[in-house]
């Protein structure tokens, strides 16, 4: 099998990509893409070689990833506005064979002329697209087809390994869900960075599954984003909280732009249900969240097309199996919070190591043990509760940061709110809060104090307030709490 098979059976004259001015249909990707990986074939790139990707959510990109996927190679997206330095480490974890780099000129991963293995050499895409063209490898469901570094929230970022058959039984599982949440009359933006899982799978990979439409979008502004979606009449649109928020707050962007929309989705981090409720009555869209992580190809649950309450991810996709345990790994009753295990085909075979061997996910039993923390109720839908690692116990009681962030966040003078642990003679860990103030507000450690003690047990109260002028987040925005502590 190969990957990019999936892309290459619909109707020759459906619309395929769309990037600014430029349409491409589907026949005409299939030739474009034989030519390139006539190109990197002509480039001596081969089945099983590692070739990372840089660039943007543009045409470049997406033709590069799949000629690579297509050759039987392994892609290996970076973030191109990573520092130097953090490129050339990562560089160094994979040692490709090459790189294709099809990012814009100023970008700080540009230039890799002296931040790259010394045995690496750069791709210009310029070279790929006037080749002769090449026909699909073809590679077991079991070969690597993409490396993805983990954000790193729980530790050093490392490459998981995710083969054809994962990333291939993440797109089935969410079209065998019983409504049509992507087919090949939707109009799907790509507005996440497809240098994550998030962006790659469950919008690209889905989206060209479906022989649907994508309409490629480097995110600027909330201004252009409500443009494009007006201007293409876009039906699926898809985002992390951060994104949502930048719409439902800017005064440039209406609901009135949004109502072609049919799906959509919020991921990457968790939505607070007042964010939620702000994007339904601002934009007049529901709004479904989805859980999902890069080991797991992004797909574990989703709420999209149930009635899954505000608050929580939904349920189990097709294929997909979980558990909720405690410390023993003993089952938790619905209910009582306990860390999510996945297993599934779509979960990866592990992270890639400096050995060139790859492990590490799953346990035994083939269950990958993910570390946030979540609640089932009686019809299966799950609530994300926090990470494992935040866990901050107090006098033997576990504190969660997620719900006391949450109570600081509903003060109508906090921007955002951080809460971490640190240690205490008395308690063993005791909370800290850090803080941002919205303008025009003080900074008022007593009001803090009594809003939380109105909602909080007492031993939830943070001990500690820190001013901060801004929080520390990945992408995503997910908060990087251990920059804090």
């Amino acid at each position: 099998m190969n990957l990019a098979e999936r892309f290459s059976s619909h109707p020759e004259q459906n619309p395929a990509l769309v990037d600014g001015t430029t349409r491409m249909s589907y026949g005409r990707l299939e030739q474009e893409l034989a030519r390139w990986r006539g190109g990197l074939a002509a480039e001596g790139v081969g089945v099983g070689d590692r070739v990372a990707l840089l660039g943007s959510t543009d045409l470049p990109f997406v033709l590069a990833y799949l000629a690579i996927v297509g050759v039987g190679a392994v892609a290996v997206p970076l973030n191109p506005q990573s520092p130097p330095a953090a490129l050339a480490r990562e560089l160094d974890m994979v040692r490709p064979a090459a790189v294709v780099s099809a990012g814009p000129t100023g970008s700080p991963g540009a230039d890799l002329s002296t931040d790259r293995p010394a045995a690496t050499r750069v791709i210009d895409p310029g070279r790929l697209s006037s080749a002769d063209p090449a026909p699909l490898a073809t590679v077991a469901a079991s070969a690597p087809a993409v490396m993805l570094f983990t954000s790193g929230t729980a530790g050093r970022s490392k490459p998981a390994v995710l083969t054809h058959g994962n990333l291939d039984a993440g797109t089935r599982s969410l079209l065998a869900l019983p409504l049509d949440l992507v087919d090949a009359g939707h109009v799907v933006a790509a507005t996440i960075p497809l240098f994550h899982i998030f962006g790659l799978n469950t919008v690209l990979n889905l989206g060209l599954a479906a022989g649907a439409t994508i309409v490629l979008h480097h995110y600027r502004s909330p201004r252009h984003l409500a443009e494009l979606v007006e201007a293409e009449q876009v039906t699926v649109l898809s985002g992390p909280p951060t994104m949502w928020r930048a719409l439902a707050y800017a005064e440039e962007a209406g609901a009135e732009q949004f109502r072609s929309i049919k799906l959509a989705i919020s991921g990457a981090a968790k939505l607070p249900p007042a964010l939620h409720g702000e994007v339904v009555t601002r934009l007049g869209i529901e709004l479904s969240e989805g859980y999902g992580l890069t080991e797991t190809s992004a797909i574990v649950a989703t709420g999209a097309g149930t009635d899954a309450p505000v608050g929580s991810v939904g349920r189990l996709l097709p294929g997909v199996e979980a558990r909720l345990v405690d410390a023993d790994g003993v089952d938790v009753l619905v209910g009582d919070p306990g860390e999510i295990w996945v297993r599934g085909p779509m979960v990866s075979p592990g992270y890639f190591g400096p050995d060139g061997t790859i492990g590490g996910v799953g346990n035994d039993e083939g269950w990958f043990q993910t570390g946030d923390v979540g609640v089932v109720d009686d019809d299966g839908n799950i609530a994300i509760v926090d990470r494992l690692s935040d866990l901050v116990i107090v006098s033997g009681f576990n504190v969660f940061p997620d719900e006391v962030e949450t109570v600081l966040n509903s003060h109508p003078g906090v921007a955002g709110a951080a809460v971490t642990g640190e240690p205490d003679e008395l308690t063993g860990e005791r909370l800290v809060a850090h803080v941002v103030v919205n303008e025009g507000w003080e900074f008022d450690v007593d009001a803090l104090v009594a809003h939380c003690g109105l909602a909080l047990a007492r031993y939830k109260v943070p001990k500690r307030f820190e001013a901060r002028d801004h929080l520390p987040t990945g992408l995503g925005g997910k908060l990087k709490r251990r920059e804090l502590g």
